[in-house]
């Protein structure tokens, strides 16, 4: 009786512990009445757990957030070890990590979405039919496939295939730091159209306007409010 009463306790913490999502996706798949917030994902294995916030709402939901800003509350001027790790609170403005963003795209084939919001209260988005990075030792290089719709435009164009730079480490195809004239972390060329994670603040509060977190092709070179990033599996999706 006590061998069974241990292997039933056994069985009781691998059930308990057998599903561990990749993410938002898996999260979804396993219960399709999941609302947006945060929940841990594992796309580094079962020893690396990973908050997150899910976007369970936008465009049919199952979007694992991966940068946002919406308030002005975190620091994005960061050096390259912050931006590997991540850092922010995942319930309010935070980068995941191009490590977690490379394991995730490694993981699983997906699509990207930027939604943004301007001082006035619109609201746009910008649709990617593919994204992933590679791994820190090629910089992180970004790809992305066509952009496939949005009123926001496609502000990425110039972009693509483009390496990540931060203040400190300087992969960007500029004979400057485009990351230190632009007080942000990204994958920037020669620099940026879109800078999302550049200074956060009112158009009005700052006279040099490239820094700021500007997306060229809907607000020109005025900040926005809001943005976030996200991904999402494009693996058939079958809740059976």
């Amino acid at each position: 009786l006590f061998v069974a009463v241990l292997v039933l306790a056994a069985s009781v913490r691998v059930d308990s512990q057998s599903f561990l999502p990749i993410d938002c996706d898996d999260v979804y798949r396993h219960d399709n009445t999941s609302s947006s917030g945060v929940y841990i994902i594992y796309p580094g294995g079962p020893t690396t757990p990973l908050h997150v916030y899910c976007d369970m709402d936008t465009n049919g939901g199952r979007w694992t957030v991966f940068q946002r800003r919406m308030d002005g509350t975190e620091n994005f001027y960061r050096p390259w070890k912050h931006y590997k790790t991540g850092f922010g609170n995942v319930a309010g403005e935070y980068w995941l990590g191009l490590e977690n963003i490379f394991l995730l795209t490694m993981r699983k084939k997906n699509e990207l979405q930027v939604d943004m919001e301007d001082w006035a209260g619109g609201k746009a988005s910008a649709q990617y039919s593919s994204f992933s990075i590679d791994s820190e030792n090629a910089g992180y290089r970004l790809h992305f496939g066509s952009f496939t719709g949005g009123a926001a435009g496609d502000s990425l164009m110039e972009h693509n295939d483009m390496k990540f730079t931060t203040f400190d480490k300087d992969l960007d195809q500029w004979e400057h730091n485009c990351a230190q004239h632009f007080l942000g972390g990204f994958w920037y060329g020669k620099c940026h159209s879109a800078n999302p994670n550049g200074m956060y603040a009112a158009q009005s509060a700052i006279g040099y306007s490239n820094t700021l977190n500007i997306w060229r092709t809907w607000k020109s070179q005025n900040s926005l409010k809001t943005i976030d990033m996200k991904m999402r599996s494009i693996s058939p999706f079958n809740l059976t």
